[in-house]
């Protein structure tokens, strides 16, 4: 097929991605090129994604005031990103197309005019109302999204999803090295992670916390003394220090979509402590690649760690390789697509 994937044009695509659905769109692109498909990436400058022809447009001035802020205000009008989106689709109007795997998460991605077989993933719960009223009036056989859980969130909101196409990533090859007495926190630093929920659980439970990601939001302030800060890492060089560390925790304090950051540990091999919240109980397989504690509940979070390092690590990774591989994720979208494209 010949199939157009639609990124956010607000942040480049690079080796150190800004969240979960930048690393899946990357994977998802390469993975059907892979597979023999002709496919074209619509993604901002700057994008980096080897294996993939990539069709870029510039970074719009307004894309940081884009940013969805889970828990904060909705973003404002941002005409640039708007003006981004539909040169992206004026583009795929112009090429000889099959279908649209669309990922951008913007009211101007579901309004488009153009007659296109399109697929429509919802990365994030009905956040921002633009985007709900947008995503209305696009057809439920056109429109996926990563869990149950948001696909119920969708639901409540008036929105029928016709698919749940949840996320996969990469089985690598791993070097066996010892485990650290460590607790990571990966993911974009920013409120609705609960990093120190996390650091607060890593400590409880006697185990030093280290602290993977970079700043999303500008005005979110945290006290990370006596936390190792690793910085922004590249998802090769994340998976290794998973493979190192004791544990990964999931403090999320908000409805996380599906929990890419989970899934990588246990592909890894470590098992994963998390609050029982959005997608995270369809990601960890309770008892045998992680635990799960109630929501905002330290203590237990703590307790989840403890049991966690009793697990056996392969069995973490074999369980992850069961359930939550890219290739499987990549038979779905296939199917998915050629049924849109018909």
């Amino acid at each position: 097929m010949q199939i157009a994937v639609v990124a956010s044009p607000v942040t480049p695509l690079r080796p150190a991605q800004a969240g979960g659905a930048q690393s899946m769109v990357s994977d998802l692109a390469v993975g059907l090129a892979r597979r023999g498909h002709h496919v074209r990436l619509h993604c901002a400058a700057g994008s980096i994604v080897p294996g993939v022809e990539l069709v870029t447009v510039p970074t719009p001035l307004d894309a940081a005031a884009a940013l969805v802020m889970p828990g904060g205000a909705p973003p404002p009008p941002a005409p640039g990103v708007s003006a981004a989106i539909d040169a992206m689709f004026e583009a795929i109007a112009a090429a000889d197309v099959d279908v649209v795997s669309q990922h951008a998460f913007d009211a101007a991605a579901f309004r488009q005019t153009h007659a296109l077989p399109i697929l429509h993933t919802l990365h994030l719960p009905p956040l921002v109302p633009a985007v709900l009223e947008a995503v209305r009036g696009v057809p439920d056989s056109s429109l996926a999204t990563v869990s149950e859980s948001c696909s119920r969130s969708w639901r409540a909101h008036g929105v029928r999803v016709a698919r749940v196409l949840p996320n996969g990533v990469v089985h690598l090859e791993l070097e066996r090295v010892p485990t650290d007495r460590s607790a990571l926190i990966a993911g974009r630093i920013s409120p609705e992670k609960g990093i120190d929920h996390a650091v607060a659980a890593a400590r409880v439970a006697g185990l030093a916390a280290w602290i993977a990601g970079a700043r999303y939001d500008p005005a979110y302030r945290i006290d990370l003394n006596g936390a190792r800060e690793l910085g922004e890492l590249s998802r090769a060089e994340l998976r290794r220090v998973m493979a190192r560390s004791a544990v990964t925790v999931c403090a999320a304090r908000w409805d996380e979509p599906f929990g890419l950051v989970a899934a990588e540990a246990q592909m890894a091999g470590c098992p994963v402590a998390a609050y029982a919240r959005g997608g995270l109980p369809e990601v960890i397989e309770e008892g045998v690649s992680g635990f799960l504690s109630a929501p905002d509940d330290v203590t237990g979070l703590a307790k989840a760690i403890t049991k966690c390092l009793a697990l056996d690590r392969a069995s973490v990774a074999s369980s992850a390789r069961r359930r939550l591989g890219l290739e499987a994720a990549l038979d779905r979208y296939e199917r998915a697509l050629h049924e849109v494209a018909v």
